[in-house]
């Protein structure tokens, strides 16, 4: 592609690069120039204007945007999205639901080093989305871009954006109390997570903060999730909670989380069924580290003892002032 000043003569069949006062109108940048835009500009007084030229082999913005979009998500309705019409080079990916966005971040991060024209921009990795929110957005900056490097785009990024819808419907949250506890403060912020999955909180089970009866709750559950939230914080492997679901049958994949806050989190299973033990920070609504576990989990994603690990990079959610100790003397 050639970009700069274009005598008229010399125009037809150029994109206008920047946007030109005509009649009392505005003939936009963008525009492929007709003999009709030009002879406008010539009774203007005008005598060149700055455009881009496309070489043979070259692609428009919106086509090759529509291009690439239609590459990384080649069935719309299975991958959960919807794609924009192209337009000045952008087409947006929107989820069509709740659910978390599944990333290739290897290819994408590929795809990005073709070629500085050839862009996109995602959410993170296994974010959280709702229905409408944008997943990516395509963005060829120039008027064209070379076919041969939109098609290695294309090759590369192929099936590399999709969304995970939920698969878990139903949930039953135990929560323990102890003499002067929290009680049932926080059960409308967890049902506002749950509802935001698309997933029903089919019972809140009130227990005491004893290895016993938390372990017979878990052994009751029928939800498709349970969840734990502790009147006394969980600060051990082997405390009362996690050992509760041992007690019942059920396995502790990993206890405690590097993102703050959320840091007291647990995650194992009974009988096939997910357990969630939830940091007391679950009781508001702020994002913490408990939304990204039970987001993916939610959603059928495997989330494993590195998995969480992995979470650290980025996992600094909040900064207070304040707490029982501080971090800064």
């Amino acid at each position: 592609m050639k970009f700069g000043p274009l005598p008229l003569a010399e125009a037809e069949g150029a994109v206008l690069a920047h946007s030109v006062r005509l009649n009392g109108q505005r003939l936009r940048k963008g525009v492929t120039l007709t003999p009709a835009h030009l002879a406008d500009l010539a009774r203007a007084g005008e005598t060149e204007v700055i455009a881009a030229r496309l070489d043979p082999g070259d692609v428009h913005e919106n086509q090759a945007a529509a291009r690439l979009a239609a590459a990384l998500v080649p069935d719309p309705q299975a991958a959960g999205l919807r794609l924009t019409k192209a337009f000045t080079g952008r087409v947006n990916l929107l989820a069509e639901g709740p659910g978390v966005a599944v990333l290739d971040v290897a290819r994408l991060s590929r795809l990005n080093l073709i070629n500085p024209m050839i862009t996109l921009a995602t959410v993170p990795a296994c974010r959280q989305m709702a229905e409408g929110g944008m997943v990516g957005t395509v963005k060829i900056i120039s008027y064209a871009v070379p076919g041969a490097d939109l098609a290695a785009a294309c090759e590369i990024a192929r099936g590399a954006v999709r969304l995970a819808r939920p698969v878990l419907a139903t949930a039953t949250l135990i929560v323990t109390e102890i003499p002067g506890g929290a009680g049932e403060k926080g059960v409308p912020a967890i049902r506002g997570r749950l509802a935001a999955l698309g997933m029903t909180l089919d019972q809140v089970v009130m227990v005491p903060h004893r290895m016993p009866e938390i372990a017979e709750a878990l052994g009751r559950v029928g939800s498709d999730l349970a969840l734990v939230l502790t009147g006394s914080a969980t600060s051990d492997p082997h405390d009362v909670a996690p050992e509760a679901l041992r007690q019942a049958g059920g396995t502790v994949e990993r206890f405690g989380m590097p993102v703050d806050p959320g840091n007291l989190l647990f995650l194992g299973a009974l009988s096939g069924r997910p357990v969630i033990g939830l940091p007391g920070c679950a009781r508001a609504p702020a994002l913490n580290g408990a939304d990204w576990v039970l987001a993916r989990v939610a959603c059928g994603i495997a989330v494993s003892h590195a998995d969480i690990a992995a979470m650290g990079v980025g996992g600094l959610l909040k900064e207070i002032p304040t707490r029982p100790q501080p971090r800064r003397g």
